[in-house]
């Protein structure tokens, strides 16, 4: 990748650290955004440890490297963000952005017995038998192991619902991985809200969940506009973010 298009990536992903933090996705100061800069995923941007989400600029992202263990040490990464991280742009190449967030909404269906996204409306059906589910939280995953099985259970998909734990998004482009996470922590809010009600579940049939779900697939240049225009608002507000 060339200089240039790192700039890019390390830009678009700052953003994406700025965003969340004003939507409240942010867990203090942890949690982790990655970006892969080569082909095979190997090397990857990922924010520096422990350092809150409203505050991360373009030139603070730490730039590492899966073939070189000792990356993780001398650059202070956040063990969790090594094993996780790691692990999954090394398993899986095609995962070229990341996001690993708590946010309140998805968490809560995350410990549900059924912690599957059930589709009641446009943006629930979005994640229509489109997401992985992890069953076996087992203690903070900060092992090469742990972040192994995580990036296994994604197998084709690009979402998985950690269970007891959080939400694993990832895409091509930073833009597509934000819309992705904002829309499913709006869909766990409203199937939340619809949840708190008592009241039985209006559920879509399964071909109109499935067409819905088909047909957010096809616009993902409304998810890069959403970003592009909280960037614009960023750039207003916020334009240090790229520094």
């Amino acid at each position: 990748m060339s200089e240039s298009c790192e700039l890019s990536v390390r830009t678009d992903l700052a953003a994406a650290f700025r965003i969340a933090a004003r939507l409240g996705f942010h867990e203090a100061v942890a949690n982790h955004f990655s970006a892969a800069v080569s082909e095979d995923g190997s090397r990857f941007l990922i924010n520096p440890k422990w350092r809150h989400f409203s505050r991360i600029r373009a030139s603070d992202l730490v730039l590492v490297d899966v073939n070189e263990p000792g990356d993780a040490a001398s650059r202070d990464l956040d063990p969790t963000a090594w094993a996780i991280h790691g692990q999954l742009h090394r398993i899986v190449p095609r995962a070229r952005v990341a996001m690993h967030l708590h946010p309140v909404y998805a968490t809560t269906i995350a410990t549900l017995q059924n912690p599957e996204i059930i589709p009641i409306e446009q943006n629930t059906a979005r994640y229509f038998r489109r997401v992985a589910l992890d069953r076996l939280y087992g203690g903070m995953a900060d092992s090469e192991n742990e972040g192994a099985r995580l990036a296994g259970l994604m197998g084709d998909k690009t979402r998985l619902m950690m269970g007891n734990h959080g939400v694993m998004v990832v895409a091509q482009t930073v833009g597509e991985a934000f819309d992705d996470m904002y829309t499913l922590e709006r869909a766990c809010q409203i199937l939340v809200n619809a949840y708190s009600t008592g009241q039985p579940l209006s559920v879509l049939p399964d071909d109109v969940a499935e067409k819905t779900a088909r047909d957010w697939e096809g616009i993902t240049d409304f998810s890069i506009r959403h970003f592009e225009e909280m960037k614009l608002i960023l750039d207003r507000e916020e334009p240090d973010y790229r520094d």
